[in-house]
């Protein structure tokens, strides 16, 4: 028998979980009656609102008949880290769709960015309430500094493959290099990712922190790489075209951008990793 907690939808982070519905909803909803568009970046907007919509249902389903505490993960670890992924997707969303989609009569387009920034708003302030609730200790992985970090890469990553062009890169080893790397590392991330909120780390027969310190290293060079290959294989011979708005070029630079920020992100994983693995000791 289910056994249903009505408590969970009249706390402050219940109320906050249904906004978050609600809105994302109303998104995702204007953004589709407005029509659709071929284009990779409003496909990324779209599956954001989707996203973030359905899996806060989820969390509220879950926790109103109970069975979050049966799911065999840490599932206030889970909570926050989607919360914080769900913030940073609404905001990179709030940014992409305007940029490309509204005008200054696009009213539908107008409401659904100002709803989006609102979405984020939401999401930040479960993340607060996370970290201010008794007791609030968030001990897993994916709230600790490594955590955030791999899901800043994974996010980077995406936003870098709504910016490319296989017409560009298709037909020239360099850039297809570029993308060997975005994949791999998007890859390995993920994989991470999934290994800890399923709590599999006990599983490996060595350090896991050893481990990603040495994935963190790899990953790093390979992006070095891809920082100097991508925008010198990209713009050769390749000017920007007048007139140029929202053109295929500025993905381009897009890309480059996104490929510098990454790499920043896992250089400063990188750092933490060796920081923690041999500058670390246990205080007797």
């Amino acid at each position: 028998m289910v056994n249903l907690d009505l408590r969970s939808l009249t706390l402050p982070v219940g109320i906050i979980r249904m906004l978050e519905v609600v809105l994302t909803c109303i998104s995702f909803s204007l953004v589709a009656s407005a029509g659709h568009v071929l284009s990779t970046h409003w496909d990324w907007c779209m599956f954001t609102w989707c996203f973030c919509c359905f899996f806060s249902l989820f969390i509220l389903i879950m926790e109103f008949t109970r069975f979050s505490a049966k799911v065999p993960i840490s599932w206030d670890d889970f909570t926050t880290a989607f919360a914080m992924l769900a913030a940073l997707m609404c905001f990179t969303s709030s940014i992409i769709y305007p940029t490309f989609f509204t005008c200054p009569t696009c009213y539908r387009q107008i409401a659904a960015t100002v709803i989006s920034l609102l979405c984020f708003g939401v999401y930040v302030g479960e993340v607060v309430l996370a970290r201010l609730r008794p007791g609030g200790e968030i001990s897993g992985f994916l709230s600790t500094v490594p955590g955030l970090l791999k899901i800043l890469e994974t996010l980077v990553a995406c936003i870098i493959f709504t910016s490319l062009d296989p017409a560009r890169f298709s037909f020239n080893p360099g850039l297809q290099w570029c993308v060997a790397v975005y994949s791999l590392c998007f890859i390995f991330a993920l994989v991470i990712i999934f290994l800890t909120v399923g709590q599999l780390l006990s599983l490996f027969p060595f350090s896991f922190d050893k481990l990603l310190t040495v994935y963190n290293i790899l990953a790093t060079m390979m992006y070095m790489t891809a920082t100097v290959i991508w925008p010198l294989y990209g713009f050769e011979n390749n000017p920007r075209p007048v007139p140029c708005s929202h053109c295929p070029w500025d993905d381009l630079v897009v890309v480059t951008f996104m490929t510098v920020i990454n790499l920043v992100i896992y250089i400063l994983d990188t750092i933490y990793s060796i920081k923690v693995v041999f500058f670390t000791w246990d205080e007797e």
